[in-house]
């Protein structure tokens, strides 16, 4: 009898137990919630800035943006992208300290620092270009989970060859997490509805 009776006192106990830490739980992820990763994955990352100094995971974090990977030689998607990101900010009224356009080159091997600052600022000189050698690139591609290859069927000594690249365009937070894509093409009135939710956060 008595030991029926500690047993279940015994386990009233540890079910009391199991409540508190359920409840402790819940509790911190209501006032506390976990932190949403810095870009995609949170992975670091440092690059060169057309803009001066340098470009880092944490630099995602102060104002909304727009990231697109590309290169400078690209023949139709780069340029296309970059001219809509210009035109959605441009409709929405709203300006680079409220809303960046950031470019990022898959394509070290021919795209320096003043090439792609050139790039860029053909299409605004506010969008900042971000450049790296091939393992700061394959860092910050892996931070968004990025594809950029060199396409097959070119020559090694060809300087004319193409990259294969991921043709999204990122949405990213002011507080630097990943909140979306716009893909390429994609419906202006969609795209633009997207970067609005993005900014009015």
């Amino acid at each position: 009898m008595t030991t029926n009776k500690s047993l279940r006192n015994f386990r009233i106990v540890l079910w009391l137990l199991v409540a508190v830490v359920a409840i402790g739980a819940t509790a911190m992820l209501y006032f506390a919630p976990p932190q949403k990763p810095l870009g995609l994955t949170g992975q670091s990352f440092e690059l060169a800035s057309t803009q001066g100094g340098s470009f880092t995971q944490d630099s995602l974090k102060g104002t909304p943006s727009l990231i697109f990977f590309g290169y400078t030689f690209c023949p139709d998607v780069c340029p296309t992208t970059l001219a809509e990101t210009t035109a959605w900010r441009q409709q929405l009224g709203l300006t680079p300290e409220q809303l960046r356009i950031i470019f990022v080159t898959v394509d070290p091997a021919r795209d320096t620092l003043e090439t792609v600052k050139g790039y860029v600022e053909g299409f605004d000189p506010s969008i900042i270009g971000l450049v790296g050698d091939e393992a700061q690139t394959t860092a910050v591609k892996a931070a968004f989970g990025v594809l950029g290859e060199r396409a097959e069927g070119f020559a090694a000594d060809d300087p004319y060859y193409l990259v294969d690249h991921t043709a999204l365009t990122f949405l990213i937070g002011a507080d630097g997490s990943f909140e979306g894509t716009v893909a390429y093409e994609e419906a202006t009135e969609t795209a633009i509805a997207k970067v609005k939710r993005l900014v009015e956060g």
